[in-house]
């Protein structure tokens, strides 16, 4: 059975301060228009559970419809990293990955209502060390896999040079650590530094 690790997207859901909010309406009713309804969404495409582009933080690097669809399909391990402010390489290697090529981090218990003060980080060494592990995608229950203040995005220049992707915003709150199988397709738009994906998983 497939289990949902998306974020439900909705009015009022969290997002980053200062960017563009999520909302959904009807442009367009049924009785307006005598057969259907018409919805249109606005939204940042860093809000909620999404994928970001190279782009995003480099720009001569790929766009989200540039990348790999294969990278956001396969095995996957989830890691409980719950109380760990800074995740290190060298906490990651007390863990067995099986040989899957794509690892999530679950850093809290539940999905806060409000935009996080604080969060945990990733620490550069990360990148290298998932590389050499054959690692092609790493997921966080977390807006970011760097300081929600930093500028430098240390951790996301780190993992693109090492070609893993980024999965950030996942509901984690019901999954126990283990092996799954993974489905995280973000959207494909064009020139987009990043976008939604409706991320599934199965246990192994």
């Amino acid at each position: 059975m497939w289990i949902d690790i998306t974020q439900t997207m909705k009015t009022g859901m969290p997002n980053w301060p200062g960017d563009t909010a999520f909302s959904f309406g009807l442009a367009y009713t049924k009785q307006q228009t005598g057969s259907v309804n018409i919805g249109k969404i606005e939204t940042s495409l860093h809000t909620g559970t999404h994928a970001d582009a190279p782009f995003h933080f480099n720009n001569s690097a790929p766009t989200i419809e540039q990348l790999d669809v294969n990278t956001f399909i396969g095995d996957c391990v989830v890691i409980d990293c719950r109380g760990v402010e800074v995740i290190t390489a060298s906490f990651l290697q007390s863990f067995d990955f099986h040989g899957v090529a794509r690892v999530l981090l679950k850093t809290v218990d539940a999905i806060s209502e409000h935009f996080p003060e604080v969060i945990p980080v990733i620490a550069a060494d990360v990148a290298s060390f998932l590389k050499h592990c054959g690692v092609v995608l790493l997921g966080v229950d977390n807006p970011s896999v760097d300081m929600l203040t930093s500028k430098e995005l240390a951790a996301h220049h780190a993992l693109y040079e090492h070609h893993v992707q980024i999965i950030e915003g996942l509901d984690l709150s019901q999954i126990e650590p283990g092996l799954y199988d993974l489905i995280c397709l973000p959207l494909k738009i064009e020139g987009a530094d990043g976008a939604p994906v409706r991320a599934v998983i199965r246990k192994k």
